[in-house]
């Protein structure tokens, strides 16, 4: 398996834990968006740039993009459908000019 590229992401996000409210604390499963899915999503769904603009900006090809993308979409739809927390974490990155964790 090829390691794989570091990808650019602008920012953390704000918060990294999103619960649903209707089930006690101990009974809630996760959903884990790296990261970059979580970069994905802002650049294509957030500020609606193509594909091919959002691979640009993350510093990967663009079929790579989309699968990132395609990942985070169904582990939101997951925590979404399922009652699940979603929670953002990991992934292979560099942040605001420096490598994540160092």
């Amino acid at each position: 398996m090829r390691p794989k590229k570091t990808r650019s992401v602008k920012c953390l996000p704000g918060e990294r834990c999103f619960r649903p409210r209707c089930k006690p604390l101990n009974q809630v499963e996760s959903t884990y968006v790296s990261i970059d899915e979580f970069e994905a999503i802002r650049l294509a769904d957030l500020e609606g740039l193509s594909h091919a603009e959002a691979s640009r900006k993350m510093k990967i090809s663009r079929p790579t993009f989309t699968r990132i993308l395609e990942s985070a979409h169904k582990k939101v739809a997951d925590g979404l459908v399922n009652i699940k927390a979603i929670r953002i974490e990991g992934g292979c990155c560099t942040i605001a000019g420096r490598e994540r964790g160092k």
